[in-house]
């Protein structure tokens, strides 16, 4: 019996890495895509986060808007400009939009108070806020409603 050269040990060694050759790029394929998915999806759940908070910031304004006006009358389309011109300078685009302006009163103990709450609606497509193509029928809507309180001494 002859004894095994060391090529033929070095020979077994890179058929058995033959083998292996290509299980990196398996793997990859199979992990990769639901990695780049859940990514995308956190994305797409920032987006609509940071939209839900413009709508917010934008009953806000109307809100307040609304209580400095010193006409009871002009409340109403003071607070739908300046909840419109809030989303409009945050980039966001409502396909179906709705400002709606209720007057109430607010008892407190110093006697009874006059308000304002403006409920801001806004239907925005998931494409628009993805960047991705536009005519996606997919929407989320949003609602933002704000209480602000007439100032008493704004003059008449």
């Amino acid at each position: 019996m002859r004894p095994a050269s060391p090529w033929a040990a070095t020979a077994r060694r890179w058929r058995l890495r033959r083998r292996d050759r290509g299980g990196i790029a398996i793997e990859a394929a199979i992990v990769v895509p639901p990695v780049v998915g859940l990514v995308l999806l956190a994305v797409a759940a920032g987006r609509v986060q940071t939209t839900a908070a413009t709508v917010e910031a934008a009953a806000r304004a109307g809100a307040r808007t609304a209580t400095l006006q010193r006409d009871p009358g002009a409340m109403n389309q003071s607070a739908r400009d300046s909840a419109f011109a809030a989303l409009r300078q945050q980039g966001v685009s409502c396909r179906d939009g709705d400002v709606r302006v209720e007057k109430g009163t607010l008892d407190l103990p110093g006697g009874p108070v006059d308000t304002v709450k403006v409920r801001v609606a806004c239907d925005v497509e998931l494409a628009d806020l993805l960047g991705g193509p536009s005519g996606v029928p997919v929407t989320k809507h949003l609602v933002g409603e704000f209480t602000s309180v007439v100032d008493r001494y704004r003059g008449t």
